[in-house]
């Protein structure tokens, strides 16, 4: 029976996605769980599986399109038997095999597309011959000139990709729309840094990391002030039930955003574990829909580029966003008034003031630093 394939929706607030590769061809059979095709949204690239056994059709939605959730991208067939006037079976016919499929890192499937060149007939140097980004060539590249022939300075000019074109309006429009406000702190983590020499150094099954007990402190925080754990949509303010954070990750294709569930009920070590595996997925481009939704509030951890502070945007469909700094040295009056040696890092919360007042984000802002100043307790679940 001839059926629709639909754009899903991989996160909450996904509206639409960027078709990027058809991975069979009309006419070819699949199988339930073979990827079909690859699709982009703001904040990740995702092979699409297919549900069932079937043929596709027929396509619709070329690669670089851009189709709203729930659009018909393409026709499928379900291959199931069908009855004939006479009684009989007639099943609907299927090709034996596939069209064949390039093997491609995600990378390089981005890199091509951006220098305009076919994966077909590039030798891969990965394993079983994967194609990886080094292996792309070199695409001609527009080049500019100043009018003055002396001193003038070449630039090159390339096309942006759908998916950054996509993040670039999410982010300017949520800029523009959301009501952004600051609150920034310090916080004092040498006893977080001396327990964390300590835990790693007594076991290596879990290596803890400061991103870690940063994700288990807002975690706690929401758990501990869940009136605060909101996010506003158009239909009114939305209540989360689960404590649930989002950690922005740095791939190869740019920044994405995954999410913890119910970070603020989880153990450090249980933090940990799933902080990694989150991350090994979005930098395989493995995250899932489910791995992307939901949250009021995201961890942007800067403190490895040594920057002493750094205030984001609000990640659409959110409320929050928790810029952290890099581990500071600094000379702090002690009880006495002496100078003493304190390790400090800055935290700037980002607020959607539709959500949350000066006086709530403070208090969230507050609940957070004291789970980090007091990082034993973040070890028990």
């Amino acid at each position: 029976m001839r059926r629709e394939l639909l754009m899903p929706k991989l996160g909450l607030t996904m509206a639409e996605g960027v078709m990027t590769e058809w991975l069979i061809s009309p006419g070819a059979a699949f199988s339930a769980g073979d990827s079909l095709f690859i699709i982009e949204s703001e904040k990740a690239a995702v092979e699409v599986p297919a549900e069932a056994d079937g043929v596709l059709l027929e396509i619709s939605a070329q690669p670089g399109e851009t189709v709203p959730v729930g659009a018909a991208i393409g026709w499928w067939d379900d291959a199931r038997a069908t009855d004939t006037p006479g009684g009989g079976a007639k099943q609907t016919p299927a090709p034996v095999a596939p069209v064949e499929r390039v093997i491609a890192t995600p990378l390089a499937r981005r890199t091509a597309q951006q220098r305009g060149i076919s994966l077909h007939g590039l030798r891969g140097s990965g394993p079983r011959g994967r194609i990886r980004a080094a292996d792309i060539p070199m695409a001609d590249t527009v080049t500019e000139a100043a009018p003055s022939a002396k001193d003038a300075i070449a630039v090159h000019l390339r096309k942006p990709t759908p998916a950054e074109i996509t993040v670039a309006q999410r982010l300017v429009a949520a800029k523009q729309q959301i009501p952004h406000f600051y609150l920034s702190a310090e916080v004092e983590v040498s006893a977080l840094l001396s327990l964390r020499s300590e835990f790693n150094a007594a076991q290596s099954a879990t290596r803890l990391t400061l991103n870690d007990f940063l994700l288990a402190a807002v975690g706690r925080a929401l758990a501990d002030l869940p009136e605060f754990n909101r996010v506003w949509t158009d239909a009114g303010i939305l209540g989360l039930t689960t404590a649930d954070v989002g950690m922005a990750v740095n791939t190869g294709r740019g920044l994405m955003v995954a999410v913890l569930r119910d970070a603020g009920r989880m153990s450090l070590p249980d933090v940990s574990r799933s902080a990694k595996a989150l991350i090994e997925r979005a930098r395989t481009s493995r995250l899932g829909a489910a791995d992307m939704a939901g949250g009021a509030i995201t961890v942007s951890n800067a403190g490895m580029h040594d920057v002493t502070a750094m205030t984001s945007i609000i990640n659409p469909g959110q409320a929050m966003i928790l810029g952290v700094g890099s581990v500071r040295e600094v000379f702090r009056p002690d009880a006495l008034g002496l100078p003493a040696l304190r390790r400090e890092i800055t935290l700037v919360l980002s607020a959607d003031h539709r959500v949350l007042d000066g006086v709530s984000a403070a208090a969230l802002l507050k609940r957070i630093r004291e789970h980090l100043a007091r990082p034993l307790a973040l070890l028990v679940g």
